[in-house]
């Protein structure tokens, strides 16, 4: 689907969460929806966007897809950016007709601290208290990716397949955006040091049991690749389902083919 089209969907279908309130309903269309909702963990009201396909209909089961947004943006960037990690999960979402969620996760610097972690547990259970779901797959790109491998570290009960794009899987040793991780996590390394490394994916390899995609490049300076390269080596190593599209003079971007790629494999994988 174009972005001239997702805009359009965006200006003709875009229902605020309290006019909700009966239910889903047949549409032929693909509803998108500005949820609200009031967080377990604080009373804080937060927010995630959700995205029901085209035909969707209660009892139907369809898998669900969460996008996990980048640092500095909100859970609308992989609802309307045109770059090309959004644009793939937009698509693949379209292709499997799955329930696309896009939250906050505590815009616009979380890297899946605890209160962004306990926001993705109360979405994922009431998505599923809500409707009738299948498998659940969780991605996003750079901090997006980073927080995917974090989130499936820490609840690998909840997580059927990750994609995660140009992240880090040791934020032990990461170095970058030190004062929003530090506001996020509660402290710096030194004083809460179990925060860091239960959100460090490379240090519970005997969790991540489920088919995980990662794209990384070479000279990414904002999030180096090392941390998910060595991880993806050590999954390989025993056995896992793993997909690694490494581009050696690539950045901190993944192109659409390879993105698309990361998505379907992880899909597929998860359906064996």
């Amino acid at each position: 689907m174009s972005q001239n089209c997702w805009n359009a969907l965006l200006r003709l279908l875009l229902i605020s969460a309290t006019c909700l309130g009966a239910g889903p309903i047949l549409t032929a269309e693909p509803v998108i929806e500005d949820v609200v909702f009031r967080a377990a963990v604080d009373g804080r009201d937060e927010r995630y966007v959700r995205i029901l396909p085209a035909d969707f209909g209660p009892a139907q089961s369809h898998d669900v897809l969460l996008a996990l947004h980048g640092h500095g943006s909100d859970r609308w960037q992989f609802v309307k950016q045109p770059r090309d990690e959004c644009r793939a999960a937009r698509d693949t979402a379209a292709k499997h007709r799955l329930i696309y969620l896009s939250p906050d996760y505590r815009a616009t610097t979380s890297w899946m601290g605890p209160k962004a972690e306990a926001d993705v547990v109360q979405i994922i259970r009431e998505t599923k208290q809500k409707y009738k779901v299948g498998r659940v797959f969780i991605s996003g790109g750079s901090m997006g990716g980073t927080s995917s491998l974090a989130f499936a570290a820490l609840h690998p009960e909840l997580v059927d397949g990750v994609v995660a794009m140009n992240g880090t899987a040791n934020l032990l040793e990461y170095e970058n955006f030190q004062d929003a991780i530090r506001q996020s996590y509660g402290g710096d390394k030194q004083a809460v040091p179990e925060v860091y490394k239960s959100r460090s994916a490379e240090l519970w390899p005997d969790r991540l049991t489920m088919p995980i995609a990662c794209t990384t490049g070479g000279r990414d300076r904002s999030v180096p690749p090392q941390s998910v390269l060595r991880l993806m080596d050590e999954l390989k190593r025993r056995n896992r389902p793993v997909l690694l599209l490494h581009r050696p003079d690539g950045g901190h971007d993944t192109p659409y083919d390879h993105a698309r790629q990361a998505y379907e494999f992880v899909i597929q994988a998860a359906a064996k």
